[in-house]
């Protein structure tokens, strides 16, 4: 079946805030990410949506796979990539203030526990909704602004957990006839303001926000280098806070574990 796309609509919203701003839907492709880093590597700088109904090569945070639902319909994952230039005073906590567009988009009203784990997933319950890669590119073209591409994946439809380190939620759990494109179409245009409001106040403005949506605040989490203890919330630039044996440790990049319900006290 095929899927009609808001394109326009979308571009319509958007098109204001982002001159020569444009909207793409392809059927498939390896990934959204990887083709406008592409683009913005040969010196295409443009900001632009492009949107894949299929990913066969789709990547999260570290080089990991995203893995779409096999043999899944187009339309029970949304994948799409935003690029644009931007030049931020400091990056810091962008992941964060992207997340937390995306679940106030989805959640307006707390309605839904869609929260967030640092530094780029979206969780329900626990289980993971959806997950968010961001890059950046230097063009190479003379003078042009650092080019921002930032990758969301959602699971719109049912899921399996099979081959996933986290049990998957998805947004039909809560809102049966919720599709693709009408998230797409609620999703992109308040995801726009936050990144160029981000792009001039940095995370400052999204702090209380995050912290209202914080999977991890309060809970046991392990690092990737084994040091385990209680996160302490997020810093003013959206730095991971954890008590340790050793005292309070700020993270800015590492992998978190959640330690399960029944070694964490409290959690």
């Amino acid at each position: 079946m095929q899927i009609e796309w808001p394109e326009a609509d979308i571009l319509q919203a958007v098109a204001p805030l982002l001159p020569d701003f444009s909207v793409e839907v392809v059927a498939e492709i390896d990934s959204t990410n990887s083709e406008l880093m592409r683009r913005a590597r040969a010196g295409q700088c443009a900001p632009v949506l492009l949107v894949a109904e299929r990913q066969s090569a789709g990547r999260g945070r570290l080089g990991r796979p995203w893995h779409s639902a096999v043999n899944a319909d187009a339309g029970a994952s949304l994948t799409f990539s935003l690029g644009l230039p931007l030049a931020p005073a400091d990056w810091s906590g962008l992941s964060l203030a992207v997340g937390l567009s995306v679940a106030e988009s989805l959640d307006p009203a707390h309605r839904v526990p869609v929260s967030l784990k640092w530094p780029n997933d979206l969780w329900v319950d626990d289980c993971k909704l959806g997950g968010i890669l961001i890059e950046t590119a230097l063009p190479s073209v003379a003078g042009a602004l650092r080019y921002l591409v930032i990758g969301i994946g959602l699971n719109i439809g049912e899921r399996a957990s099979e081959g996933l380190s986290t049990a998957p939620a998805w947004v039909q759990q809560w809102a049966p006839e919720a599709s693709a494109p009408e998230l797409l179409h609620t999703l992109v245009e308040p995801l726009v303001r936050a990144i160029l409001r981000f792009g001039e106040q940095g995370f400052k403005p999204f702090a209380a926000g995050f912290a209202a949506r914080d999977a991890l605040r309060g809970r046991e989490v392990q690092l990737s280098d084994g040091t385990v203890g209680r996160c302490d919330g997020v810093g003013p630039a959206g730095e991971l806070q954890v008590q340790t044996v050793h005292g309070l440790q700020t993270i800015t990049s590492s992998e978190v574990s959640v330690r399960p319900r029944s070694m964490a006290s409290g959690a």
